[in-house]
């Protein structure tokens, strides 16, 4: 008994021309060997086959109740057309008795051309990946200068801030804002790399102007 090789095309043809007039492999409820033959399949069988392919997501519904379904499962060969051998698997057993190839075989050529190609991919997207350009993170701050009081000179407050110079400090806009009794505040915009220039060394500069800077604070902080 048996269906043939039921990973080939002609093995599901026997299996769908079997269960042209049957519901089961066995009987007429789902069995022990409805799963036998099911787990024996690698794939649906096509949609021409619909006999095998009706029966198949049936048994594929008891998925979850499969070992409570009725009977004992059997070899494949058990079931099936009487005057069919069961073939299914022969090949995979037959390959044991093959003589041992001491060249290796095409599949171990096969995993090492796969290893070999995936090893070249690796090292492209680690050569891609070192070359792009580190993020460099930077901030707009914007700073209050505060002079003495009111007979202090804005003009060369400014000047003495902007001359301040560092590699990843570049100033931007400026205006002078009221704070009362005639005095003016200095407010000033600046972008810093976050690795080379901090709200401590700026103040440290800009303090350092004592004839003019009273005090500086940090009015807005926003990472870009």
């Amino acid at each position: 008994m048996g269906f043939g090789d039921l990973k080939s095309a002609a093995g599901l043809r026997v299996l769908n021309d079997f269960l042209a007039d049957r519901s089961y492999i066995e009987g007429y409820v789902p069995s022990q060997a409805d799963i036998a033959v099911f787990e024996a399949i690698s794939a649906p069988p096509p949609a021409d086959l619909f006999h095998a392919l009706r029966w198949y997501n049936h048994i594929k519904s008891y998925e979850k109740q499969k070992a409570s379904l009725p009977g004992v499962k059997k070899a494949l060969g058990k079931y099936g057309p009487a005057d069919v051998e069961d073939t299914t698997g022969a090949a995979t057993d037959s390959k044991d008795d093959d003589d041992i190839d001491l060249f290796g075989s095409d599949d171990e050529e096969e995993s090492e051309e796969a290893k070999k190609l995936r090893e070249e991919r690796l090292a492209q997207y680690e050569s891609k990946k070192s070359k792009k350009p580190a993020v460099v993170a930077k901030s707009s701050i914007l700073l209050d200068v505060k002079p003495w009081d009111d007979e202090t000179d804005m003009a060369k407050l400014e000047e003495c801030v902007r001359s301040i110079q560092a590699d990843g400090l570049v100033w931007g806009s400026s205006k002078l804002v009221p704070v009362g009794y005639g005095i003016k505040k200095l407010q000033i915009q600046c972008v810093v790399e976050d690795d080379k220039v901090g709200t401590d060394m700026l103040e440290e500069r800009i303090t350092a102007f004592e004839d003019y800077v009273q005090s500086m604070d940090v009015a807005a902080f926003n990472k870009i």
